[in-house]
């Protein structure tokens, strides 16, 4: 792939990983308004799914997903020339794909919701420590300090989240999680798009 075409793919995939993040809590956001029945103790937020504002709870987690499957494919553009780097980042693609599978199969759908909700989680968190390895190892100062620590952060609330998601009540660690990896992702975002996608 040539220089630009590279560049464009970052550019792209970092509006992507600025944007997503958005688009999915948006849309959370406007589905809780909707449910008024909704109560952060005893539901999870996939409940969402199954109540007056379905389609705009799943619609929001597929275009969510779709957007950040983007980004984690600009991403890995970055960090493939390390084994963590890649592997990371072909975790997080995996993960980001379970998250639009969440939205097209709705716990209406059966188990396989409760394992891609699983899967998005714990491969989240696995990407995340990955990647935040990753950082750890890049000489260029660029990578290190306050965000390669964010990284790994955001990597345990995500594990923490996949441990509760077996449980009612979820929907308070599941939106912790979800606020730390979309803020993860606008960061890195906004580093693909103005700094590597100029190049």
């Amino acid at each position: 792939m040539s220089k630009s075409k590279i560049s464009v793919l970052l550019r792209l995939s970092g509006l992507c990983g600025v944007i997503g993040p958005v688009i999915s809590l948006l849309f959370i956001t406007v589905a809780i308004a909707y449910t008024p029945q909704f109560n952060w103790f005893t539901w999870a937020l996939s409940d969402l799914g199954v109540h007056q504002a379905a389609l705009i709870f799943n619609y929001g987690l597929i275009v969510g997903g779709i957007l950040a499957t983007i980004f984690a494919i600009g991403l890995m553009q970055i960090l493939r020339k390390q084994v963590l780097g890649f592997v990371g980042t072909f975790t997080l693609i995996l993960s980001t794909i379970s998250l639009c599978a969440i939205g097209v199969f709705p716990e209406s759908a059966g188990r396989i919701h409760l394992y891609f909700s699983l899967a998005f989680f714990a491969l989240l968190a696995i990407s995340l420590f990955l990647i935040g390895a990753a950082l750890m190892r890049e000489s260029s100062q660029r990578y290190l300090g306050l965000f390669t620590l964010f990284t790994l952060f955001a990597g345990i609330v995500a594990v923490v989240t996949a441990l509760a998601v077996l449980h009612e009540g979820v929907a308070i660690p599941e939106i912790i999680a979800s606020l730390a990896a979309s803020v993860w992702s606008i960061v890195f975002g906004i580093k693909l798009l103005l700094k590597w996608g100029t190049k």
